[in-house]
């Protein structure tokens, strides 16, 4: 029986190592430690806290309505009300979370000469802010999904965080035809310069 919750434990551990690696990925990029990145990152690690642990329920009911999974037959599971609560406050704390890494990428762009940024890696700030963005879109999209979805439909919310796909591929082909651009326009600038 303890079997059927490594599903749901699964899903929340993805998820946290996603985050991890994103924070990694930032810090590798950017060592900033100014007053608005303590702030931010202080923030960002306060969702995840608050987040991490009541989300496993939330993907307990989610596997029990979706694949008739449930980790322990004393635990009862949520009623599709609880779950409509349960998927606001996710895509809530979804939309927080890529936010606050949003706004990261942003403060990184903002503080580029401090960091000696070229104009393509300030760019790139840029780009990954827009990337979390449309990260943090996804979030709001299932936040409202659950609020105003019948209540029968409103277990399926979490599912919409199938939209990153897509919404992720449309953004890194804008985003890479934009840079590509950027890079012509650095390189025909160049020789400008030089004479």
């Amino acid at each position: 029986m303890l079997l059927q919750g490594i599903p749901a434990f699964a899903c929340c551990f993805a998820l946290l190592v996603w985050i991890w690696s994103e924070h990694d990925a930032f810090f590798e990029r950017y060592p900033l430690q100014d007053r608005t990145t303590v702030v931010l990152n202080s923030s960002l690690l306060f969702v995840v806290l608050l987040y991490i642990y009541p989300l496993k329920f939330m993907f307990d009911s989610f596997m029990f309505e979706v694949l008739r999974l449930k980790a322990r037959p004393d635990l009862e599971r949520m009623t599709l009300d609880e779950l409509a609560r349960a998927s606001i406050l996710y895509g809530l704390g979804f939309f927080l979370l890529m936010s606050l890494f949003s706004l990261l990428y942003l403060h990184a762009h903002r503080r580029r000469s401090d960091l000696q940024l070229t104009p393509l890696d300030a760019y790139d700030a840029r780009s990954f802010a827009g990337h979390h963005a449309v990260s943090a879109g996804v979030g709001l999209f299932a936040m409202f999904f659950a609020l105003l979805a019948p209540k029968e439909l409103a277990f399926l919310s979490p599912s919409s965080f199938a939209l990153m796909g897509p919404g992720h591929a449309w953004y890194a082909a804008r985003s890479h035809k934009r840079r590509t651009a950027f890079i012509a326009r650095l390189e025909s600038a160049a020789p400008a310069q030089v004479s």
